[in-house]
């Protein structure tokens, strides 16, 4: 999306903007010339992500959110329009995982994962569709994962809030397409990528975790 046949720059919130497929999603809207609500909890990738923006020709806002906590997000989507006008697309990116097998991981643990990987990309499309509606116009992207089709060994939270996120999206596209809605939502399930999630997740194994080389696996050791 870029600019709109000539009129006012797409209007765009990112969540999980600070790095990763986040950031990288920040910088091709900036070369279209957005503004975009930068959304994530870490204010140095923010305040990162926002020069890089800036220096494409786009606008940015800050916006330091938990997304597990729907409140902020309605705070940061309300922040988005009163800056730069009504949001033309809401991207859920913004992610978390455990690397531990089932039997060591913590309760709190996959309530923390689901909370952001799940209910983090619930209340994103939330505070997007409460605004969306009433103009008929909009679109939401869930940033899924092959893990959502295929679990593996060892990320059994992530795995299970990626499954989570296609049910949920799944019935929400049903409705939007019973009620003739122009309101778009998509998913796009993403093969293993190199991002920094597998320096930050929290892990549990004796090796380092990282990137595999073939999706079919889970993480190698380094």
């Amino acid at each position: 999306m870029g600019m709109d046949g000539g009129r006012r720059p797409k209007v765009v919130v990112i969540t999980g903007a600070s790095a990763g497929v986040g950031r990288a999603t920040v910088r091709r809207f900036a070369r279209e010339g957005a503004r975009i609500g930068l959304v994530a909890r870490g204010l140095d990738g923010l305040e990162g992500a926002r020069r890089e923006a800036e220096d494409a020709g786009a606008s940015a806002l800050v916006l330091p959110t938990d997304v597990a906590d729907f409140a902020q997000v309605e705070a940061a989507a309300a922040a988005v329009e009163e800056r730069f006008g009504p949001i033309d697309a809401w991207i859920n990116v913004a992610m978390t995982s455990v690397f531990s097998p089932v039997k060591e991981t913590r309760p709190e643990e996959y309530e923390r994962v689901m909370k952001v990987n799940y209910l983090g990309y619930v209340h994103g499309t939330l505070a997007a569709l409460s605004r969306m509606l009433p103009r008929d116009h909009g679109a939401i992207v869930q940033a899924s994962s092959a893990l959502a089709h295929r679990s593996i060994p060892l990320q059994s939270a992530y795995c299970a809030s990626k499954h989570a996120i296609v049910g949920f999206t799944e019935s929400l596209r049903s409705e939007l397409f019973h009620d003739r809605s122009r309101v778009r939502v998509s998913m796009v399930h993403l093969p293993a990528m190199n991002t920094p999630q597998f320096l930050w997740s929290k892990s549990r194994l004796p090796y380092k975790p990282h990137r595999s080389s073939s999706p079919r696996w889970p993480p190698t050791r380094s």
